[in-house]
């Protein structure tokens, strides 16, 4: 870097005049700051649209689209006490009878005799196990088949260490009591395999040699359930058996499904259980009104910025600005000068008026209710509102009482055309769109700028003021140049006066 020097010769404040010229000259670079921090906040508005189309999105696909919100059931049973119904996936009201007259209950099966394990802490091996071995555990499973699982013990095991792994990686439970000192098993899944032709739904084996068998010799317990049984320490699985609608069925667990309807059986009962369901129009409401809300506020967010007012005569600040202003007189200017970066969008304006179409237009094939203001949701009248949708509830809840897979259907119907698809689809198409084609714009968080329209202007703008600023460094440079030139000249002729000076008064 050259030298620089100030004006000790000539009196002048040169850093003060350097500055104020550099002032003049960095005006083009303060234009291209201001345009790239007015084209960030235009990015940053463009992904906080994205983000409410995307909230509005998920709305619909969580709420309106899905057809487990419109078959909810209001259930009435003559005794709740002995059976519980809940609707799983029937679109249709249901009633009928459960007699319930045997529960479904699981095998179980316990030591016959005092364990050798004094202490389940302690290493297997002060207990008989001095070889490695395996134990295999055989339990009926869900669907009523025996399902096998081995596990491996050695010496060194302890009686806890081994339940744990029976309890996490077999289809029983086990439990050791250290007053008793016995154990027993449970079977994970109700149901009696015996039912039908006496066998064990818990089989229990090992490879022991003779006396020292985990089972048999270390537990002291049975090696099924139905030797268990025999002894008086076990219990053989039983299934539930029902009469509905007069009709005996079996089943492997006190819980079951017919026809889209969870029953589950509590407990028996000498007479028939009468159950009838109709729509629960109170939690249909409320997934309709949480979609209208929603859409109400994406309209009301788009339309207010789509209509800011773009105040041109306030510029992003710059650094020097900000640092003449209050904090207060910054906020102020900011929020006028943030305010109509999407005025007037072309996206923005599409989308709005594509959901009004897609809300407002007729649902083909739909016989009941094939357009929303059958169904009481309409525009509201002000115009200035955008095209908000309003309830009436009244007639809302007359339509889900009538029928509301037709109301799912209306929302939800599949089709080739635009026309023949429900409100949803069409809806969910419309934002994916805009929410495209606003990504292609404005990008992601986590997109680089290369990749869409706005970062690739952010980078132009970059490289625009990168170059102004090394212009500036080698403008800033000849200027001191000039002025240290001028300094070193006055400098010198002030030298010479003094030499002339002391010249002349010697005489």
């Amino acid at each position: 870097m050259a030298i620089r020097i100030g004006g000790l010769a000539s009196g002048m404040d040169i850093d003060t005049l350097v500055e104020q010229l550099m002032t003049a000259e960095r005006a083009p670079l303060d234009k291209l700051e201001q345009k790239k921090t007015y084209t960030e906040w235009q990015r940053d508005d463009y992904r906080e649209m994205n983000s409410l189309l995307l909230d509005l999105d998920n709305s619909i696909f969580n709420g309106i689209g899905k057809q487990a919100n419109y078959i909810k059931k209001s259930v009435t049973i003559s005794n709740p006490d002995a059976i519980s119904i809940k609707n799983l996936n029937s679109t249709m009201d249901f009633s009928g009878s459960v007699k319930v007259n045997q529960l479904a209950t699981a095998a179980s099966m316990h030591s016959y005799t005092k364990s050798r394990v004094t202490d389940s802490s302690k290493a297997l091996s002060e207990f008989g196990i001095t070889k490695d071995q395996t134990i295999t555990i055989s339990a009926i499973n869900k669907d009523g088949v025996m399902q096998s699982d081995n596990i491996p013990i050695t010496g060194t095991d302890t009686l806890d260490s081994i339940i744990e792994k029976i309890n996490k990686n077999t289809g029983v439970m086990a439990f050791f009591d250290a007053e008793s000192q016995k154990i027993s098993f449970t079977a994970k899944n109700t149901g009696g395999i015996g039912d039908a032709n006496n066998s064990p739904e818990i089989i229990l084996e090992d490879t022991g040699e003779s006396g020292s068998k985990f089972f048999n010799n270390i537990l002291g317990i049975n090696t099924n359930n139905v030797l268990a049984e025999n002894n008086k320490a076990g219990n053989a699985g039983t299934n539930a058996v029902v009469e509905y609608n007069g009709m005996k069925i079996t089943r492997l667990s006190n819980t079951f499904t017919i026809n889209g309807v969870e029953i589950t059986a509590k407990k028996v009962t000498s007479e028939s259980v009468t159950f009838s369901s109709t729509p629960d129009v109170d939690a249909v409401l409320d997934t309709i009104t949480q979609f209208v809300n929603k859409y109400n506020e994406a309209i009301e967010k788009i339309k207010a910025k789509t209509t800011e007012t773009k105040y041109r005569d306030y510029p992003p600040l710059t650094d020097a600005q900000k640092a003449e202003m209050e904090e207060e007189e910054i906020e102020k200017w900011e929020k006028l000068a943030k305010s109509g970066t999407l005025k007037g969008d072309s996206i923005l304006t599409s989308v709005l008026s594509k959901m009004r179409s897609n809300i407002s237009n007729l649902v083909s094939g739909v016989a009941s209710s094939s357009q929303l203001s059958k169904i009481g949701i309409t525009t509201t009248s002000n115009y200035l509102d955008g095209g908000k949708l309003t309830i009436d509830e009244d007639k809302l809840r007359a339509a889900i009482s009538e029928d509301p897979n037709a109301i799912y259907e209306l929302f939800q119907k599949d089709g080739a055309t635009s026309s023949e698809q429900g409100i949803a689809r069409r809806l969910r198409a419309t934002l994916k769109t805009a929410m495209s084609d606003i990504t292609d714009k404005a990008g992601k968080a986590s997109s680089v700028n290369s990749t869409f329209t706005l970062g690739k202007l952010l980078n132009n703008y970059k490289n625009q003021i990168d170059r102004f600023e090394d212009k500036l460094t080698t403008i800033e440079d000849r200027y001191w140049a000039r002025f240290t030139a001028m300094e070193t000249a006055i400098n010198k002729a002030n030298s010479q006066s003094s030499y002339i000076s002391n010249m002349f008064s010697s005489y």
